[in-house]
């Protein structure tokens, strides 16, 4: 694909500022939209006796593999399932005491209505986060977490871009509460990601902590 600058810089610039901008407006927005089923999500982590499987498809898939991610480096095990890889045997590893936590803009995704479906008849509770609150991705979760996207922030309402971002804060917001439940601090980091940068930052400040 033959890509032709038409624009001057400064229009570039002007341009991609107001992308930004139209995507922040959107992020913004998300704090409004929390309700009685961020609780509910909450609750059922809680009572989780198992693992929390992360899956999702396309873009959604990077978003779910970030959350589960920070999931097990801060309050809960957290493991990330592709869903088309679930439905080709991976989903020996979900289990009725985990949950799973599934991500569907469109709600109608074969594969990610598929691994609920199954998921559901093993007893695993199931939460999504998505656009269409009657979709049959919502009908088959037991709890729905609606998260609307603002017009223009996903590019033709099409190309997912702001409502990744959007479940991505929604996801980042309920990590940050677990944390807060679970009077997390920074010793646990370092045994759970002792490696790189974070190893090396959380090190440093318990060190400092202790020469107090």
């Amino acid at each position: 694909m033959t890509l032709t600058v038409s624009m001057t810089d400064e229009e570039l610039i002007a341009f991609g500022r107001n992308e930004a901008r139209t995507e922040l407006s959107a992020i913004e927005k998300v704090a409004d939209q929390f309700a009685d089923s961020f609780a509910e999500t909450i609750h059922l982590l809680a009572e989780c006796a198992g693992k929390v499987i992360v899956t999702g498809s396309g873009t959604s898939s990077t978003i779910a593999r970030r959350l589960a991610h920070l999931l097990s480096v801060t309050c809960k095990p957290g493991l990330f399932v592709h869903a088309m890889d679930a439905l080709h045997g991976t989903m020996g590893a979900i289990e009725p005491t985990d949950v799973l936590i599934a991500i569907s803009k469109g709600g109608e995704s074969d594969e990610i209505n598929d691994l609920c479906r199954l998921v559901h008849d093993k007893g695993t509770k199931l939460i999504g986060l998505g656009e269409h609150p009657e979709s049959t991705f919502a009908s088959l979760c037991d709890v729905f977490v609606h998260l609307h996207t603002d017009e223009g922030a996903d590019p033709e309402n099409l190309i997912a871009m702001g409502s990744t971002l959007l479940a991505a804060v929604w996801g980042d917001a309920l990590v940050r509460t677990m944390m807060k439940l679970n009077e997390w601090d920074v010793s646990e980091s370092l045994l759970l990601h002792p490696a790189g940068f974070v190893g090396k930052s959380a090190e440093e400040i318990l060190r400092q902590q202790e020469s107090k």
